[in-house]
């Protein structure tokens, strides 16, 4: 480097008088030595740039991420869903025709305008045959083969109201399928394809070890685009949605869209643990809540619409509710537990055995009711004939009442009507009551003994009006004794608010229907 500096320095210098002939004698070895500098600069600048090149491109090899020996992330479903989805299948059914329709040969009607684009209709099909309307498609569900005979385990929603049902396989194979049975209170149907053996099928399994947390995968045919599969967990176990006497679903929230109803729901081993029924949903979309029928629930089902294709069920012939905090205060129980008898049927086993309206049914048959559809599930799994004792509390005493168990008839085993309670704010509970005059109980159909109270009017803004009661209705009972004028009523009422109760229990008949409500005090 040490001659690259000096020629800039001579050349810096050029006006000196001796410096000028030197520089003009070595100006051909200056560019020479400029010249061999400026190769020797470019040629280490290539050098050092491809020697950083070279080493870049081993870095870049060695730092490349290799592929992990166990995949991130959730486990892999893709092993169940090869397994199971060819069992699932596509429920298409097609509604009963429409009423038919006739001309019965009628002319032009009068009055029809020359230029009516009506009048080249009648003119050409006014003399026409009775015509029927084409079959409309309804609705399309989900179902599963649970046997290679062609055993399909569908929802009663998808196929009640259907003339055919077609069930298109994973394989594209379409069949006709018939109705073995139905059950409308489990939401459950039971259909068959003939002349397809050795389908592929899975089988009902049991919930029992699904806990809250676990995977599941929900199995059908959405919208119509073919089988699929959702992923999701169990939310929650017991649900009771308000669909009917047996609820008690498993929450989940992997989708359960349009067109999956009736397809399984299987755990994260294959095993089939619920059948897809409903979605909440403001707008009708999915929104993460899915209800699934537990698999020994439908197996249970399933078994008897094979065999009888109907379920028999047992019968107490009850109406019952809840035993809420304010019906519990009303009675002075100590806790809020139990099934309350709203009303008893006529001819009915609970009639027969001596259960009356306000009895408070704590056990049955040996197990506690600790809410009102222990009693609905438990008799329901009784045979009929079987004798069965109620433990009630009637009058603030435990009672035993022995009771055969009867057939359930079309009509459920205990038709709940879930009482209503008030804003406990009231100093009165605001009901004016008149007696039951010949002429009234003549205009509601009522016999000359049937105890009860018309309510003539409900003041505004009383705790009887916030609870419900409306002016024509009856009181037939005040707590767990009946009632036959206001007297009766004014007396009880008194009785209750004395005994320091948080409100008072009234059984009251609006529309036909018996229920109690609780009646708080001020």
């Amino acid at each position: 480097m040490q001659p690259i500096k000096q020629i800039h320095h001579a050349a810096r210098r050029a006006d000196a008088p001796r410096a000028h002939a030197c520089a003009a004698a070595g100006a051909q070895h200056s560019d020479g030595l400029r010249r061999t500098a400026l190769a020797l600069a470019v040629a280490l600048t290539l050098g050092t740039a491809a020697s950083l090149l070279a080493v870049g491109h081993v870095q870049a090899a060695e730092t490349a991420p290799a592929p992990l020996a166990e995949p991130a992330g959730p486990p892999s479903f893709a092993d169940v869903a090869e397994r199971v989805t060819p069992a699932v299948v596509n429920v298409t059914v097609a509604q009963k025709p429409m009423q038919r329709m006739s001309m019965n040969g009628r002319s032009l009607p009068e009055g029809l305008p020359e230029d009516s684009p009506l009048k080249e209709f009648f003119e050409q099909f006014g003399g026409m045959q009775d015509f029927q309307m084409p079959r409309q498609r309804e609705g399309e569900g989900s179902g599963f083969i649970v046997d290679p005979s062609g055993y399909i385990v569908t929802n009663n929603h998808v196929i009640e109201s259907a003339e055919t049902i077609e069930v298109t396989l994973n394989d594209g194979r379409q069949y006709e399928a018939r109705v073995v049975g139905r059950d409308p209170k489990t939401d459950l149907a039971l259909i068959k394809v003939d002349g397809a053996p050795g389908l592929p099928h899975v089988d009902l399994g049991h919930s029992g070890e699904a806990r809250i947390g676990d995977w599941v995968l929900a199995v059908g045919n959405p919208f119509g685009l073919g089988g699929s599969v959702n992923a999701g967990i169990i939310s929650a176990r017991g649900r009771d949605i308000n669909s009917g006497p047996y609820d008690d679903y498993l929450q989940i929230d992997a989708p359960i869209n349009r067109g999956n109803s009736g397809g399984p729901l299987f755990d994260a081993r294959g095993r089939v643990i619920g059948v897809n029924t409903a979605i909440f949903s403001p707008s009708g979309g999915n929104i993460g809540i899915g209800f699934a029928i537990p698999a020994e629930t439908a197996a249970d089902i399933v078994r008897e619409l094979r065999e009888k294709g109907r379920v028999e069920r047992g019968w107490l012939g009850v109406q019952i509710q809840p035993v809420s905090e304010e019906v519990a205060g009303s009675l002075g129980l100590d806790t809020a537990e139990g099934v309350l008898v709203a009303d008893v049927l006529p001819d009915s086993p609970a009639m027969a055995a001596g259960v009356k309206s306000g009895d408070v049914i704590v056990k049955a048959a040996g197990e506690e009711m600790t809410e009102y559809r222990d009693l609905t599930k438990l008799i329901a799994s009784i045979d009929a004939g079987t004798d069965i004792e109620l433990e009630v509390i009637r009058g603030g005493k435990v009672r035993m009442l022995d009771v055969t168990i009867g057939r359930m008839p079309q009509d459920d085993l205990a038709m709940t009507k879930p009482g209503e309670a008030a804003e406990d704010d009231g100093s009165r509970i605001g009901l004016f009551l008149a007696p039951l005059t010949p002429e009234m109980r003549e205009e509601r159909g009522l016999d000359a003994d049937t105890p009860g109270v018309l309510v003539a009017q409900v003041e505004p803004g009383s705790p009887a009006q916030r609870a419900g009661i409306r002016a024509g209705s009856l009181i037939s009972m005040v707590g767990q004794e009946s009632v036959a004028d206001p007297d009766d009523v004014a007396r009880a009422v008194r009785e209750a608010a004395e005994q320091d109760r948080p409100s008072v229990l009234l059984r009251v008949e609006q529309n036909g229907e018996q229920r109690f409500v609780a009646v708080p005090f001020a």
